[in-house]
């Protein structure tokens, strides 16, 4: 089958875990990074105050994990699925130094998005110097 357009998606595996495509240099995607990072804020917070007992923390950490899961799929489109891609793991569980997969994975696409903004920037930027030359 011919390609028809190539819109700049990129793969990026997660270790153990599945493949993430997404376009890093789009600038509607980097714009609804960043809105998601309120949601999530808010629900860290309601997370925070969620009561301690063991039942009712499991339950809150449960649901945590599948909104922001759901956010970031709204976020980066339907033909990515963060909880496959994650291979199930909840996004609140801790590394060995006690940092979240959820921190390491918002640090890890925030790094791509930029890096993706800036050859955004740049090659407008060509453009327009080739185009008012």
């Amino acid at each position: 089958m011919e390609n028809l357009l190539d819109i700049g998606v990129e793969e990026y595996k997660i270790a153990g875990g599945g493949v993430l495509r997404f376009h890093p240099g789009d600038p509607n995607l980097f714009a609804r990074f960043l809105r998601a990072e309120t949601e999530i804020q808010a629900l860290e917070k309601r997370f925070a105050e969620a009561g301690k007992d063991g039942a009712e923390m499991l339950a809150a950490m449960e649901e945590a994990d599948r909104k922001i899961k759901e956010i970031l799929n709204g976020v980066f489109g339907s033909g990515n699925d963060f909880h496959t891609a994650l291979g199930g793991v909840n996004l609140l569980a801790v590394d060995g130094k006690g940092v979240s997969l959820a921190q390491r994975l918002f640090g890890a696409l925030e790094q791509v998005l930029t890096e993706g903004a800036k050859r955004f920037a740049k090659q407008q930027a060509e453009k327009l110097i080739v185009d008012n030359g």
